[in-house]
């Protein structure tokens, strides 16, 4: 009988096995943002290359935290429990006990999705978990070639697949409606009572339009679809009340598309264009552009 692999070695190979599948999840991620309404799909900061190194030690201590409280007692419990019930260590407890032990990583990864999120989430990270665990209990020798060598093979052939996926259509990549003025006339709002109602003529009028996009309130909320005036910071944020004129800056495409507002006495950066065909909207960005956070604005029913 092979003898079991040094806890040390197991434990790189676990680190090995987590890195590729972090790479591979954020490809991935990568593609599917890109098919996602957002802001940002249309490039990326270059400055993310300067974080890599950063990245990659983080990672690989986070990799090595998972490996020590999620993987090497995974692949403990199955060899106890394989003993215990069936008089031998088997591979297909590794599975089982992954599913038990990535139920709750996995419900708090679906970010609260409903049913069908929570089932993909605890799927793909019972899978995540399976992977690493099997191979620490494996008494194969010279194992740390192969995973490498096949490692890298899946990492470039899902970035290939994405893409191909992208540049064929098959994975749709989002482009932000393409409108004229005559899509602008009508009225807009953030949902929480202010407003921007613009007439065919060059006039528009402002109701409680939220002047401070550019600050960082912690109430301002988070993610692509954040609208500013949101939670109990609303008193200390200043809003725009007035008449003013506007015009609309077709640019050279979808994404540099803008609505430029002037309202007197009011501060207002260029509204981009986002949102779909179906439901265009207006956007200004929160605070720094590469958070996402957006402050927006969506035409109203009877708005045309």
């Amino acid at each position: 009988m092979k003898k079991k692999r040094l806890f040390g070695l197991s434990l790189l190979l676990s680190i090995l096995t987590l890195l590729i599948e972090a790479v591979i999840a954020l490809i991935v991620a990568v593609v599917y943002g890109f098919t996602q309404e957002s802001p940002n799909a249309g490039g990326g900061s270059a400055l993310f290359i300067l974080f890599v190194p950063v990245l990659a030690v983080f990672g690989i201590a986070v990799a090595g935290a998972l490996s020590v409280v999620l993987v090497f007692p995974t692949a403990w419990l199955s060899d106890v429990l394989g003993r215990r019930f069936g008089g031998r260590e088997a591979w297909w407890w590794v599975p089982v006990v992954a599913a038990a032990v990535s139920f709750v990583p996995g419900v708090a990864l679906s970010g609260g999705a409903g049913p069908v999120g929570i089932a993909v989430a605890w799927l793909l990270t019972t899978a995540a978990l399976t992977v690493p665990a099997l191979l620490w209990r494996s008494r194969r020798e010279r194992v740390f070639g192969p995973v490498t060598l096949w490692g890298l093979v899946a990492v470039v052939l899902t970035a290939v697949v994405g893409g191909v996926g992208l540049a064929t259509g098959v994975f749709p990549e989002y482009r932000p409606p393409t409108v004229t003025s005559a899509d602008i006339v009508g009225r807009w709002s953030d949902g929480h009572g202010g407003t921007l109602t613009f007439t065919a003529d060059g006039r528009v009028s402002a109701v409680d339009v939220e002047l401070d996009v550019t600050g960082t309130d912690s109430d301002s909320g988070t993610g692509s679809d954040a609208t500013a005036g949101d939670g109990d910071g609303d008193s200390a944020r200043d809003s725009c009340t007035g008449q003013g004129t506007w015009t609309y800056e077709p640019g050279t495409g979808a994404w540099s598309q803008m609505v430029d507002v002037t309202v007197d006495q009011c501060t207002f950066d260029y509204w981009n264009v986002g949102g779909t065909e179906s439901r265009p909207a207006l956007y200004q960005y929160i605070g720094d552009p590469d958070s996402g956070d957006l402050y927006r604005l969506t035409r109203t029913a009877g708005g045309s």
